[in-house]
C-alpha cells in the first residue's frame, strides 16, 4: 500500500482534515463529465459562499439525500413544501435564498441539457472542452477568478442561474476539473494533467 503521508500537497489541503484530504487526493481537478455530478458540484459550490469549502464537505451526505441524489429532473420538480422540508433540514446550511437556487438551478439545467445535449456539454464549452492546465507555483499565484469564469457566470445568469458568481465559478471550474490548479510541486498535478486521468 502506497503511503500518502509523505506527498507534498496543494498547500490548501496540507495539513487539513482526513476528508479534506481525501477529496484534494481523489476529487478535486479531475475532469468530471456526469450531468448529475456537475449539477451537485455547482449546487455545493453555491452553498459554500460566504463559508468555508470544509463546512459545505462535511455536509454532503445530507445534501445527497436531501436533495434526491441531485436529480436534476427530481430538483427541478420540488414544490413549496419540499423547500420547507430544507428548510427545515439540519444537516445542510439553510439559507432561503440558497435553497430556491438550487430549484431554479435545476430548472435551468434541464433547460440548458435540452439545448445542448447535457449541461456536460454546456459546461465544457467554457474551455473548449479540453482542461486548462496552468502551472502555478503557489496559492497565492492562483486567482480567485478569471476571464473563462466571468463569462461563464454571465451566461449562466443569463440562463436563470443564481449563486454562479464568477468566483464561485472558478471554484466550481477548479474543483470539476475544467482547469488544473493543483500546484505543480504537488504529487496530483501530473497525475491531473495525464492524458486518461481518470475522468470522472
Amino acid at each position: 500500500m502506497t503511503d500518502l503521508s509523505n506527498l507534498v500537497r496543494c498547500a490548501w489541503a496540507a495539513g487539513s482534515a482526513p476528508n479534506m484530504v481525501g477529496y484534494h487526493d481523489t476529487e478535486w481537478g479531475v475532469p468530471l463529465h456526469d450531468d448529475r455530478a456537475l449539477f451537485e458540484l455547482l449546487t455545493l459550490e453555491g452553498a459554500q459562499a460566504g463559508l468555508s469549502w470544509s463546512t459545505v464537505l462535511n455536509r454532503r451526505g445530507s445534501y445527497r439525500r436531501a436533495f434526491a441524489g441531485f436529480d436534476i429532473e427530481a430538483v427541478a420538480a420540488f414544490a413549496p413544501n419540499d423547500e420547507a422540508r430544507l428548510l427545515a433540514d439540519p444537516g445542510i446550511i439553510r439559507n432561503r435564498a440558497k435553497v430556491a437556487s438550487a430549484v431554479g438551478n435545476a430548472r435551468a439545467a434541464l433547460a440548458v441539457a435540452a439545448e445542448f445535449g447535457s449541461l456536460d456539454g454546456y459546461l465544457w464549452s467554457f474551455v473548449d472542452g479540453r482542461p486548462i492546465q496552468n502551472t502555478w507555483r503557489a496559492m497565492t499565484e492562483i486567482p480567485a477568478e478569471t476571464d473563462a469564469s466571468r463569462i461563464m457566470s454571465r451566461d449562466l445568469r443569463r440562463r436563470g442561474f443564481s449563486f454562479v458568481g464568477p468566483t464561485i465559478c472558478y471554484a466550481f471550474m477548479q474543483s470539476a476539473g475544467l482547469v488544473n490548479d493543483h500546484e505543480v510541486t504537488c504529487f496530483r498535478y501530473a497525475e491531473v494533467a495525464a492524458p486518461g486521468s481518470g475522468d470522472r
